[in-house]
């Protein structure tokens, strides 16, 4: 029988350090945290104690797998390229970018909420609550089955936090969660499954400025509630470029592969009050370290020097039908490719292994692109690791 210790990232807890007794901690999904392939860039140490994901199906990691909802990829050949070669949840051919990021920060893969037991090994580095489908807008995605809302996902991390403050005590809790990481990616369904579809005649009563800033307001009040149970460094994902993906491409008839630039300046315009809400949190809230990183100008340069980065197509998801594989997304390993590497896309609106990991890059340390304001995750974590 081998003895564990989970190393919280800094000397002092070791007061508070926990060591258990049992077999060494491997992958099973929806259980425990799965430590990855080998690889150069993970740190002799974590850098940080924890690491919190909350969003959507760009950060899903099997949450889905355990709800009655049409967005799941718990089936082949989702994962086929992922470090077990099967499905996981993960909307992607292999890791999704809060993989690549765990890895960089020194920290096993975080397992998703709804998989943990409750026990403290479960939750010591980090949960991961996104779930495919949600929106900021409660009802957003509703029409492909259950998922777990932004709100919903709020209410776990504080049950998360009651539960780490039972384990660790209330002090120690609060110090674990102020140095923590917390990564957010959410938005993209409350423009694919509410506002583009005018769900409720939503386009008569919000025009685009005053939907984005509906969702901005509504993702900086639970910002503030973050902040008030201790949480202080946040990466905020804007969207990527929706009207570029493959879906999108079909269904507006698109004849070259250009994108569609209606939808697009409507995110941009997301992007850029999120921006803003991100300034202005930094500035009310002392101690805050919010970085908004910019998905779409990221993707962009991919799309834009696709040769530069190895890509084959920018257009076409690896696994989907339809033209540009946009009509009906990835169900069975037949509609697949056999290289998703070049590929930009994997199904009809997520992109694969690959560009994840650039995106990842960027988000890190702005390696291709600077995309993240006023710092980039890498600075935030060693210039200040208080």
């Amino acid at each position: 029988m081998n003895i564990t210790t989970f190393d919280l990232g800094d000397d002092h807890y070791g007061v508070i350090a926990i060591t258990i007794a049992l077999g060494k901690i491997t992958y099973s999904e929806g259980n425990v945290s799965f430590e990855p392939s080998p690889s150069p860039d993970r740190p002799a140490s974590p850098l940080v104690p924890a690491f919190f994901v909350i969003g959507d199906s760009t950060a899903d990691c099997g949450t889905n797998n355990f709800l009655g909802t049409l967005a799941r990829a718990d089936r082949s050949p989702y994962g086929r390229d992922f470090d077990t070669h099967r499905p996981t949840g993960r909307f992607s051919n292999g890791r999704i970018v809060v993989d690549y990021l765990a890895i960089r920060l020194g920290l096993p893969f975080v397992p998703p909420f709804l998989g943990q037991s409750g026990r403290i090994e479960d939750m010591i580095h980090g949960l991961n609550y996104a779930s495919a489908a949600a929106g900021i807008i409660f009802s957003s995605g509703s029409d492909l089955g259950q998922h777990i809302s932004l709100t919903q996902q709020i209410q776990q991390v504080s049950d998360t936090f009651q539960q780490l403050a039972l384990f660790l005590g209330e002090a120690t809790a609060a110090d674990l969660i102020s140095r923590s990481i917390f990564y957010i990616s959410i938005g993209s369904n409350d423009f694919i499954h509410y506002y583009l579809n005018n769900a409720s005649g939503v386009q008569d009563l919000y025009p685009p400025w005053e939907f984005n800033q509906l969702l901005a307001g509504t993702l900086q009040q639970e910002l503030k509630n973050l902040y008030n149970a201790n949480v202080r460094k946040v990466v905020i994902m804007g969207l990527g470029p929706i009207g570029c993906t493959p879906h999108y491409l079909w269904q507006y008839g698109s004849k070259d592969g250009e994108c569609v630039e209606a939808i697009n300046s409507v995110i941009v315009g997301f992007n850029a009050a999120m921006n803003d809400m991100v300034v202005e949190l930094n500035e009310k809230l002392p101690g805050a370290k919010m970085a908004f990183c910019d998905a779409f100008n990221a993707s962009m340069n991919i799309l834009d020097n696709r040769r530069l980065f190895g890509f084959e197509t920018t257009t076409r998801a690896c696994c989907g039908l339809g033209w540009y594989g946009g009509l009906i997304t990835c169900l069975v390993p037949e509609m697949a490719c056999s290289d998703a590497s070049t590929h930009v896309w994997w199904d009809e609106f997520h992109p694969t292994d690959t560009v994840n990991q650039i995106l990842a890059d960027d988000v890190w340390s702005s390696i291709h692109t600077e995309i993240c304001f006023p710092t980039n995750l890498k600075d935030m974590v060693t210039l200040d690791p208080g």
